[in-house]
């Protein structure tokens, strides 16, 4: 089974480490814990929307291009279902240039 809350984290994770960022710069620009944001990124712990949000304005992405990001993962592992083990591909380092 595809657990959305491990795509998100994976995503979350994905993109602070493009930035080479810790768990503890983000965690404080997005007033969170570190320990629960540790658990978020690993897909532990469902982060409410206004998490997500706060996660995501710490790490300078917009929510709807993380969720259209997860959206799409989420569509290549449901196609790849046909037995027990799901694999999704990893994607490639975004480079994102400031406005």
């Amino acid at each position: 089974m595809v657990l959305l809350r491990r795509m998100i984290g994976e995503a979350l994770r994905r993109r602070r480490q493009d930035q080479h960022r810790t768990l503890r710069e983000v965690s404080s620009a997005a007033r969170v814990s570190l320990g629960y944001l540790s658990e978020v990124e690993r897909g532990q712990k469902e982060a409410s929307s206004e998490l997500l949000a706060a996660i995501c304005e710490a790490l300078g992405v917009r929510l709807a291009d993380l969720l259209r990001e997860v959206s799409e993962d989420l569509e290549l592992a449901e196609l790849a279902v046909g037995g027990a083990t799901v694999v999704v591909p990893a994607r490639p380092t975004v480079v994102e240039r400031a406005a």
